[in-house]
């Protein structure tokens, strides 16, 4: 199958995956409207599809998020497969992602040294203003 083809099928089961999620069609108690579906990377044989899921929450509880994910894997296959109509739909596997909870720390400790970095140079401008004027 083509990689575009692939990337719209991915994007495709993401969409379907993040409703049911929403719309709380899964029922188990670990899955819950605050985890979000990033990505689906489908191998090309269609054999298997790699879901990853995040959420801004604690990572523990995003572990158990995808644990309920997981076990829900069968019925979330099998509803998604009855509207796409594709030959052989993939088998899930949910995969905690991080990323975004990362990057959004990352850019946290970059405004921190941004600010940081400030604060010395205007207290570095304030004390070689006050050394130039006492030398007058």
């Amino acid at each position: 199958m083509g990689e575009y083809r692939l990337l719209r099928l991915g994007e495709q089961i993401r969409s379907e995956i993040a409703n049911m999620i929403l719309r709380g069609e899964v029922k188990d108690p670990r899955v819950n409207q605050f985890l979000t579906i990033n990505r689906v990377e489908v191998v090309s044989d269609l054999a298997y599809a790699k879901v990853f899921v995040s959420t801004f929450m604690t990572d523990q509880q995003l572990g158990k998020g995808v644990q309920g994910l997981q076990s829900a894997a069968g019925f979330i296959q099998s509803t998604i497969a009855k509207k796409l109509h594709i030959r052989q739909f993939p088998k899930l596997t949910f995969v905690a992602d991080t990323s975004l909870k990362d990057g959004f720390n990352m850019v946290k400790k970059l405004d921190e040294l941004a600010s940081h970095d400030a604060e010395v140079a205007r207290k570095a401008a304030e004390s070689g203003y006050k050394s130039e004027n006492t030398a007058e």
